[in-house]
């Protein structure tokens, strides 16, 4: 039985208002008047997160009960918080709604499928918020809005400050989930992006439990009908990849694969805008120049209001958020039809791995549930410059059941659909961090459209030796060194140390997995290797 904060329980302040499903031009209007944000040059509002520019990962918990004890992969990335607790909380999120002059509220959708989307109403103190959301999740049409039904409640006050005695968090800012009583508490911070990463990880709760894969990961269609899914951390390209001209996109960031369809959860794109070009990223940059964005942290000139996406001095991290029909070709259904290539997005900080690789059904569930990357400055709160991480599922933070969970659907799928897929390398080549450089936009480019058309299943491939997946040897168009990433490097012995380096972390990290897989998955691993 549904469990959410109705209307009503919104007790305001005498004379308080409550703002209900305003649209973009009304809640912008606000944003002006209360000082929340500014107008750009173009019409785009330009605001200011504070002191969170990213995500507080450290501050996310999940209500440990009946239904979650079992079902949740307890841990670093979901932390328990007792039902005492978060009751606390809730008492203390409906007093401070209380002292509020104006409160915003839209009911959305979490999902694009109608079989599977959920009923999300968003209870929100700022007006950009409630715009951001908004803009973000899946708006209802009219008739649907009139017959409404809230699944899940969501309250972001980025005013409020937990008390973690009290709350039982870490700090004054709190992102807590109660799959109960199905509401979701959001305190302490201004970073719009929390929100739509809590409606996320509720999804991939409630997914799987329908056989649906949820994925962290943009999508899109190529001239056939052909869809491609792109797996990958936030700042590992998943957003300018997809937003390819010749390609019809599905969305950006969050999606499920049903049995019939991959579909976005969200109605929205949120952007990495620092040094954003018109060249490498046009219709990425266009939406900047669009009333209906909202700019998170982007430095804008205070009498010309002219922006500059070059200056960090806000955030490294500065987002974009805009609807998703501002890219010319986004799909008008939000869907698209089952993946005939997957793409896994990796920024290697250590400049060992090729910038693509084919992989076995195999070797994609094992990176799968590896997840390496590197973590980009600003995506959360301390990250000032590229990490080496292991993020399971290319999305750990957002995924509460065990990875074996997806992993099992992915290869699941995989199986079934007889799907191409492959290992692609954005980050550095030539050395690591702070010696190599990143890999250029147009090669990746130029690598992925090969590997979509079908043509790269033409090329001769040689086995890479330290992880055993398949390398292309020759592709038009792209230096034939840069496909081989020992070439790259000045010293080659310097390369197979970090190579090795790199093996050892993989293996040291799937250990974890071992027993939630099979021998063939095992058997996917890279193997102990000497001096090249």
């Amino acid at each position: 039985m549904t469990q959410t904060l109705t209307l009503p329980e919104l007790a305001l302040k005498p004379g308080g208002r409550l703002h209900e499903n305003l649209d973009t031009p009304h809640l912008v209007e606000f944003a002006l008047r209360r000082a929340e944000g500014r107008m750009s040059e173009h019409g785009a509002l330009v605001v200011e997160t504070g002191k969170h520019t990213g995500r507080s990962a450290q501050d996310k918990f999940i209500v440990r009960d009946d239904e979650t004890r079992d079902d949740v992969w307890w841990g670093p990335s979901n932390k328990a918080m007792s039902k005492e607790a978060f009751a606390n909380l809730r008492e203390d999120y409906l007093t401070y709604l209380a002292t509020l002059d104006d409160v915003f509220v839209q009911d959305l959708f979490g999902g694009s499928q109608p079989e599977y989307r959920i009923g999300v109403r968003v209870v929100t103190e700022l007006a950009w918020h409630s715009s951001f959301v908004r803009t973000m999740l899946v708006r209802p049409a009219p008739d649907e809005l009139r017959s409404f039904a809230v699944d899940y409640t969501l309250i972001d006050l980025p005013g409020f400050q937990a008390d973690p005695e009290k709350h039982g968090c870490r700090s004054q800012t709190v992102i807590a989930i109660d799959f109960t009583e199905r509401l979701i508490l959001i305190g302490g911070t201004g970073y719009a992006g929390e929100m739509k990463k809590a409606v996320f990880t509720v999804l991939n709760y409630v997914l799987p439990r329908k056989g649906v894969m949820p994925m962290h990961c943009s999508a899109n269609i190529g001239p056939d009908g052909d869809t491609a899914i792109f797996f990958g951390l936030s700042g590992t390209g998943k957003t300018t990849l997809s937003a390819d001209a010749s390609r019809t996109l599905i969305g950006d960031d969050e999606h499920g694969w049903s049995d019939t369809a991959v579909f976005n959860f969200e109605g929205g794109c949120y952007a990495k805008m620092i040094h954003l070009s018109a060249e490498a990223e046009p219709e990425i940059h266009a939406a900047t120049r669009r009333f209906g964005t909202i700019l998170e942290n982007v430095v804008m000139h205070p009498e010309t209001r002219a922006l500059d996406l070059d200056d960090a001095s806000l955030a490294e991290n500065s987002r974009g958020a805009y609807p998703i029909h501002f890219i010319p070709n986004a799909s008008c259904e939000n869907m698209g039809s089952l993946p005939k290539n997957i793409i896994m997005l990796t920024a290697d900080a250590f400049g060992v791995l090729p910038p693509i690789a084919r992989l076995t059904p195999e070797q994609a569930m094992y990176h799968f549930l590896s997840g390496y990357t590197a973590k980009v400055a600003g995506t959360e709160l301390g990250v000032t410059e590229p990490e080496a991480t292991f993020s399971t599922c290319f999305g750990a933070p957002f995924m509460p059941r065990h990875p074996s969970v997806y992993g099992n659907l992915l290869r699941k799928r995989i199986a079934n659909g007889g799907v191409d897929c492959w290992l692609v390398n954005t980050g550095w080549t030539g050395g690591p961090y702070g010696t190599g450089t990143r890999m250029p936009i147009k090669v990746t480019r130029a690598l992925l459209n090969a590997a979509l058309s079908g043509k790269l299943k033409e090329a001769d491939f040689r086995i890479d030796p330290n992880f055993g997946f398949e390398v292309p040897v020759a592709v038009e168009g792209v230096d034939t060194n840069i496909l081989d990433p020992r070439a790259t490097w000045t010293d080659g012995h310097d390369y197979d140390r970090s190579a090795r380096g790199l093996v050892d972390r993989f293996r040291r990290n799937f250990t974890q997995f071992v027993a939630h897989v099979d021998a063939s998955i095992r058997a996917a691993a890279p193997s102990e290797i000497t001096d090249a």
